[in-house]
């Protein structure tokens, strides 16, 4: 019988992936399964304060199990914005809205570093654990590709010709930031011999 975990989103993208990641052990919940119309404000100053306000709400108040990613791209030419604004980088939760305005705010750019980083907080048994992944890359003059969200048709990971947005999700989940860090979430769930049974 798969043990439950909550993962603490409401975005079905992210959901399908880390389901994917985390293989036949799991049943992996979402927030949309504990109630409807969940929204946890983030208002932390960091990826790792946001991912840990959102798996600590849903451990207080549900008793469950919980790992909650916060995620973001990093471009160096406008000081490492969007950052934790990233979701709602033009005041609004909208890709296309949040892609158009950072390929505005590039327009006069040559530097076109990026990182995209992945911070999770997993709370296991009321105690909080952080896994970090991050992966280098540039901005690409235009989008490119229907796959993935948010940022990934504007995002060239270092060493690849193609963004996120052209690959598979198979291809990106071996080399994107959220599976770096999943891996060592995965890593260190593995070598837990079982999830505390949840009140």
């Amino acid at each position: 019988m798969k043990e439950k975990i909550v993962f603490a989103t409401n975005n079905l993208h992210k959901k399908e992936e880390i389901a994917k990641l985390l293989g036949q052990k799991y049943e992996v919940l979402c927030l949309s399964d504990l109630a409807p119309a969940i929204d946890i404000e983030e208002n932390g100053n960091s990826f790792a304060e946001n991912a840990s306000i959102k798996s600590r709400y849903v451990y207080e108040q549900y008793g469950l199990d919980c790992f909650a990613d916060d995620s973001g791209l990093e471009v160096e030419a406008l000081d490492n914005e969007p950052g934790i604004y990233s979701a709602r980088y033009s005041g609004k939760k909208d890709d296309k809205a949040n892609l158009n305005l950072l390929l505005e705010r590039m327009t006069d750019k040559t530097n076109r570093k990026a990182r995209f980083r992945t911070v999770i907080s997993l709370m296991l048994g009321g105690k909080n654990h952080l896994f970090e992944g991050q992966i280098e890359g540039q901005i690409r003059l235009q989008a490119k590709g229907d796959q993935g969200f948010g940022y990934d048709p504007i995002f060239e990971p270092l060493g690849y010709d193609r963004t996120f947005a052209e690959m598979t999700l198979e291809e990106k989940n071996t080399i994107s930031h959220r599976a770096i860090a999943m891996q060592a979430l995965i890593s260190f769930l593995n070598n837990t011999e079982s999830l505390p049974k949840n009140s």
